[in-house]
């Protein structure tokens, strides 16, 4: 069997350990003579996978008892309606950072709930930048400040967390959660859709303060309802539960890997590998600003859109997938997440270079 490199922005690439695990446990977990696929939510089985995922999730993001962890569904799509329905506890606005795609959705899903103040936007970069927070026009009234932590089609990533003083401040972090350590507590909502260094997809987390957790809008659905889903420790119905036993076997491997500090460290030395190369390349372009450019997701151009294609086209045969860049933005994409070996990205630079020396 040929294990290919997968660039894929989402669903992603997981541990090949963990792959293997899973397998081994298809059929019988622990002796439990089931599948996970096959176990009762309720059953005491799965309600051991569950407490663990959740308790390595604690350790490893260092999650204040003051919080509480939920596994969800519907994805940060999702989350753009939780978010306001649950939050705005009385206020009728929010402010939100437009940093490209996927703030540009929270944005328009929150208008149907609230009025939205742009606080910030980098339009004017074209997305290439995360704005400077002096230059933000933060309103003291809002409910809460909403920012995406990292846009995975744009490649821009805040490197620091903004200081919103009393407002509760909200992220989303589906593509960069877990790759490096964070201060939970100066956060009153995190979450992040699973499928790119949590797991499959299917699953969301969701990490919010105890106080921003009641009194939501009363069009809420129960499913939707924070409190009801905190009181009922996230089985309000059935939840993912194959995802949550996947995740916790790779919160599992990235606690076997020194935690967050360590694997920032691997993170970061891939990053550099790639743009170091990019930077000295006269062939290829980064738009990102050096300042935000993202550790997960690299995008990059040729000089056209023709050596583009004949680009991924090559990297296809060389057992290198999904660098296709989204459609919005076109060029080539390189999501290099926590379980991306540095030997992927190597193999990628390589073949850079010899493109580069043939078609240059």
């Amino acid at each position: 069997m040929t294990r290919v490199f997968n660039f894929s922005a989402g669903p992603a690439i997981l541990p090949e350990t963990v792959l293997r695990q899973a397998a081994d446990e298809m059929l019988d977990w622990h002796g439990s003579g089931m599948s996970v696929m096959e176990m009762s939510h309720r059953g005491k089985e799965f309600i051991a996978i569950h407490a663990e995922a959740e308790r390595l999730l604690r350790e490893l993001l260092n999650v204040p008892t003051n919080y509480k962890v939920l596994f969800l569904q519907g994805g940060a799509i999702g989350q753009n309606a939780f978010v306001p329905m649950n939050l705005l506890r009385g206020h009728t606005s929010a402010d939100y950072v437009n940093t490209g795609d996927w703030s540009k959705k929270s944005i328009k899903e929150a208008k149907k709930y609230c009025s939205v103040n742009v606080a910030a936007t980098a339009e004017a970069s074209n997305f290439t930048s995360v704005p400077k927070q002096d230059s933000w026009k933060l309103d003291p009234k809002a409910a809460y400040v909403h920012i995406c932590s990292n846009e995975t089609i744009g490649g821009v990533e805040y490197h620091w967390t903004p200081d919103t003083g009393a407002v509760p401040l909200v992220a989303d972090m589906s593509s960069n959660i877990m790759s490096r350590p964070i201060d939970v507590s100066r956060y009153g909502l995190i979450y992040a859709g699973a499928q790119k260094n949590i797991g499959p997809s299917g699953l969301t987390v969701v990490i919010v303060r105890d106080d921003l957790i009641g009194n939501p809008l009363p069009i809420t659905p129960s499913a939707f309802d924070l409190k009801q889903q905190a009181d009922n420790d996230s089985m309000l119905n059935t939840p993912p539960t194959y995802a949550i036993y996947i995740a916790g076997l790779v919160f599992n491997w990235l606690k076997a890997q020194g935690g967050l500090a360590a694997i920032e460290t691997h993170n970061r030395a891939k990053a550099a590998l790639l743009y170091d190369f990019l930077d000295a390349s006269k062939f290829y372009t980064s738009p990102v600003a050096r300042d935000d450019r993202s550790l997960m997701n690299v995008p990059f151009k040729s000089p056209s859109e023709s050596l583009d294609e004949a680009f991924v086209k090559g990297a296809q045969a060389r057992n290198m997938l999904q660098l296709k860049g989204h459609r919005s933005v076109g060029g080539m994409r390189a999501s290099i997440y926590n379980a991306m070996p540095i030997e992927g990205v190597k193999a990628l630079v390589q073949y850079m270079k010899e493109f580069e020396a043939s078609h240059g």
